[in-house]
């Protein structure tokens, strides 16, 4: 990779380090990190009666210390501020957890003429070094390490394009990132990182969220379990799966849409709760709430059907919005300009009721295809071009999608769908042409989906083959051991699924998947 002009006076001065007899990517840190320990010795240092060191007016900080000095203490991260001048020098040092000051004085017994000059030469912003010191608040009250020894970590080769900040009248720091980009920060996420606080902020917020999610389904009974993510039949979900093969065994595998067969094979086995978090992978399209892969959880449950499913989730998602919403929010949190209550009792309505009140159409009244889809027409609710070839089921759905599920800002439960697009679920005992299955919805989208779980081998088997017969790419495969395994007996459950990822936008209040997903998938550029 060819290196720009600064990259080569980088390069150059990482000669003249090794030429030093200096490491400058050295194993291992000699010291132990101790940086909130050492702002904590800070802090007790302020005292009425500290000294004040001798400083021109000029230099960045005026630093007052005790007579006493505190204990030593260390602390290691990367420089993202350095400014000499004259006999001091001053750097701002962060590490995941903040910033400290590093404060260093040509002539200070701590610390060698020779370290000092060092210091000033070699070290840049952007490199990782540690160091050892004395704490002391700066008189603008700047916890600060007078430092007596350092050792460089790692030598940047490529400079950081650092934000600026600025102190604000009321004492706020707003910043002003050098590296906002959305389509470079999500191709260079670990410059994003480095450089912006605050989008490491949303992946510890989503690391609590999964936290939060597992203490909930470990402490209502449910068995943690991993199944395979290269599979001969894919199946669970309506989607179209990634293909690949064995070498070895002249095989064609697909990346898991769902752990859903797999899981509901362990309740055939006697484990009565399983759940798993973990990657499924969908060939679709990418939009702001879709990439090729991303994180579910998935459970299921025996004895269980959709209602005890329904609250089970609510305390669910709202265990997991505890988990990051800080306690002073009360459950609040805005998304997209609108403001969810997640601790109020989730909404309840049949989706039949949803879509009269928004479309003032009763699909009830039109038991096939052909007359649904000639009543929407009717009606100018889709065109005849899109109505054309969908399935009834697939007409309520989009009836659904187009006027339903954006209106659905706070956490709303739609219940009773149709038979033909919830080939895995449970039919009413009184409309056979209905099942027991919810979808949640937040902030507009669909978060999660459920069902009273079918658990009839000869009714899934026929599903499964009225499937294939609609031409469907999207249909579900006919797994011949998953019917295997429901003939030994399934107890009667219930299943969920939702997106950890979407889960995660809510709650950050992010307009795209991508700002909550590590490393998305981008096109080549």
């Amino acid at each position: 990779m060819e290196l720009n002009e600064s990259e080569r006076e980088k390069q150059t001065k990482l000669a003249r380090i090794r030429a030093l007899g200096i490491n400058p990517f050295p194993p291992r840190a000699e010291w132990i990190a101790q940086r909130v320990m050492a702002i904590e010795a800070a802090d007790r240092a302020k005292s009425t009666g500290s000294n004040t060191d001798n400083q021109n007016a000029d230099q960045p900080e005026q630093a007052s210390h005790t007579s006493t000095p505190t204990q030593p203490f260390s602390v290691m991260g990367r420089v993202i501020r350095k400014n000499t001048k004259g006999k001091v020098s001053f750097a701002h040092i962060e590490d995941e957890s903040g910033k400290v000051q590093f404060f260093a004085r040509l002539g200070d017994d701590s610390l060698s003429a020779e370290r000092f000059q060092l210091w000033d030469s070699l070290i840049d912003v952007g490199d990782w070094v540690e160091a050892v010191g004395i704490p002391f608040l700066t008189k603008a009250g700047e916890p600060s390490l007078r430092i007596s020894a350092w050792n460089l970590l790692s030598k940047a080769i490529t400079p950081l394009p650092l934000a600026k900040e600025e102190k604000q009248t009321d004492g706020s720091i707003k910043r002003y990132s050098a590296f906002a980009d959305p389509d470079l920060r999500f191709r260079q996420r670990y410059t994003d990182l480095a450089v912006n606080p605050e989008v490491r902020e949303i992946f510890i917020k989503r690391a609590r969220l999964v936290k939060g999610i597992r203490d909930f389904m470990d402490s209502n009974g449910f068995l943690e379990v991993e199944t395979p993510i290269l599979q001969p039949l894919y199946g669970g979900a309506a989607a179209r799966p990634f293909t690949t093969h064995h070498n070895q065994l002249d095989q064609d595998l697909y990346l898991r849409i769902s752990y859903e067969l797999y899981l509901k094979r362990l309740l055939v086995g006697n484990i009565e709760r399983v759940y798993e978090i973990g990657r499924d992978f969908r060939n679709e399209g990418v939009s702001f709430k879709h990439n090729p892969e991303f994180t579910q959880i998935e459970f299921y449950a025996a004895y269980m059907d959709v209602f005890a499913v329904m609250e089970l989730t609510e305390r669910m998602i709202q265990a997991a919005a505890r988990a990051v919403l800080p306690a002073s929010t009360n459950g609040i949190s805005q998304f997209r300009g609108n403001t969810i209550n997640w601790f109020q009792p989730f909404a309840r309505q049949t989706m039949r009721d949803a879509i009269c009140e928004h479309t003032k159409l009763d699909y009830t009244l039109f038991p096939d295809a052909e007359s649904l889809g000639a009543e929407i027409v009717k009606q100018n609710l889709m065109s005849a071009e899109l109505v054309r070839g969908k399935t009834r089921g697939k007409l309520i759905d989009s009836l659904l999608g187009d006027y339903v599920e954006k209106t659905l800002i706070q956490p709303t439960f739609l219940y009773d769908y149709p038979r033909d697009i919830s080939p895995l679920a449970k039919s009413k005992v009184d409309d056979p042409a209905t099942v027991e299955r919810f979808e949640g919805f937040i902030g507009g989208m669909e978060l999660c989906n459920a069902f009273t779980e079918l658990n009839d081998p000869f009714d899934q088997e026929q599903r499964f083959l009225d499937e294939q017969k609609g031409g469907d790419d999207e249909a579900q495969l006919l797994d011949e051991d998953y019917i295997r395994a429901m003939r030994y007996g399934m107890p009667p459950n219930g299943g969920f699924g939702m997106g950890i990822d979407r889960l995660a936008m809510l709650l950050t209040d992010k307009d795209t998947i991508r700002e909550v997903i590590l490393f998305p998938h981008l096109r080549q550029g």
